[in-house]
């Protein structure tokens, strides 16, 4: 069993070694060019806009905590998607499909950027979020895992892909990628 842990940590290791990062035309960029990048992104455009992240299950619950993490200790209007009325009435009334893209489409303004975060890239509510935020000229990041080609992993300005084909360290990247963005963030603004 501590051969199993052992692993897991190392396995993990190579895994954020790994993170692929692109930009919309698919050039791939190093890891902290990718995080200076979306940081531009982010000071050009959040006067005035906010951040929706959006995401399934364990994404979901990402994109919770780095909602009110962007709000709380980074001062920027911030929201998640994913309140249980929100997702049962939407998901009741149109389909589970469109629990993303309805209220994208209510809430998003132009300018406003969009966290985008599924471990498979697939999932057919987020890929209609994103297509509802490009609709409203909202900026989009990825966070996506599984395989290298999967829809999600194009979609954004940037992109960035954990090779990993297990929730757990797919997660844990996504978690810490966007934590890397804020903290970085932070530290410039106080540092």
């Amino acid at each position: 069993m501590s051969k199993i842990a052992q692993d897991y940590y190392k396995n993990l290791a190579g895994y954020a070694g790994g993170i692929r990062v692109t930009d919309k035309s698919g050039t791939i960029l190093p890891f902290a060019d990718g995080v200076d990048r979306v940081i531009d992104l982010i000071r050009a455009n959040i006067s005035g806009h906010k951040f929706m992240f959006i995401g399934n299950g364990g994404s979901a619950a990402i994109s919770s905590h780095m909602s009110v993490d962007f709000w709380k200790n980074g001062g920027m209007r911030a929201v998640a998607f994913n309140d249980s009325s929100l997702l049962t009435c939407i998901g009741n009334d149109y389909g589970y499909k469109h629990v993303f893209e309805k209220p994208v489409e209510m809430f998003a303004d132009q300018g406003d950027i969009l966290i985008a975060i599924s471990s498979s890239g697939r999932s057919e509510n987020i890929l209609l979020g994103v297509q509802a935020a490009r609709a409203k000229g909202c900026f989009v990041i990825t966070l996506s895992g599984f395989e290298s080609d999967n829809p999600l992993s194009s979609l954004g300005d940037y992109n960035f892909y954990v090779p990993a084909k297990n929730f757990g360290p797919v997660e844990i990247l996504h978690h810490s990628i966007c934590h890397c963005i804020l903290d970085t963030i932070m530290n410039v603004s106080h540092g």
